[in-house]
């Protein structure tokens, strides 16, 4: 099933439960979807979705961070509910184990050694990852493995 066929699936349930928190995030990310299709001109593939739906998910984070800096609990409660509905439409997030993996692979497949092959780690691995872990904790790990 696609996320729009989950997203239009997941609304109507909303609708019939009343849940209006659930139903005004995913209208957000409804909304954002078709304004990418319409920007991009045709269906967007899972990958093009993925990368919208991690758009909204980072937003969300920076506001919630932003909220949480000056002691706004009431908007930060808010966010925190929106990113707990918007999480339940990414892929599962790689454990830092199997990302260390996929990092060690990339290094070796990439020819890298020192912290100045940096660019051409991530700029491999990040495909590979893509929605499937956080871009700081890759750059992170990437760090470590290069030092």
């Amino acid at each position: 099933m696609s996320l729009l066929d989950r997203l239009n699936e997941d609304m109507k349930k909303a609708m019939k439960d009343k849940d209006k928190q659930k139903l005004s995030v995913i209208r957000m990310v409804k909304s954002s979807l078709q304004n990418e299709q319409i920007k991009l001109g045709h269906e967007l593939s899972e990958d093009e979705a993925l990368t919208v739906l991690n758009r909204e998910l980072k937003q969300r984070k920076d506001s919630l961070h932003e909220f949480e800096k000056a002691n706004r609990e009431d908007l930060a409660s808010k966010i925190r509910d929106e990113l707990t509905v918007l999480e339940d439409y990414m892929p599962e997030q790689l454990s830092e184990e199997e990302l260390s993996a996929v990092i060690k692979e990339t290094i070796t497949e990439v020819g890298a050694a020192s912290k100045a092959d940096m660019g051409k780690v991530m700029g491999a691995i990040m495909p590979k990852v893509k929605g499937k872990a956080d871009g700081g904790l890759v750059n992170r790990l990437v760090q470590q493995h290069l030092s």
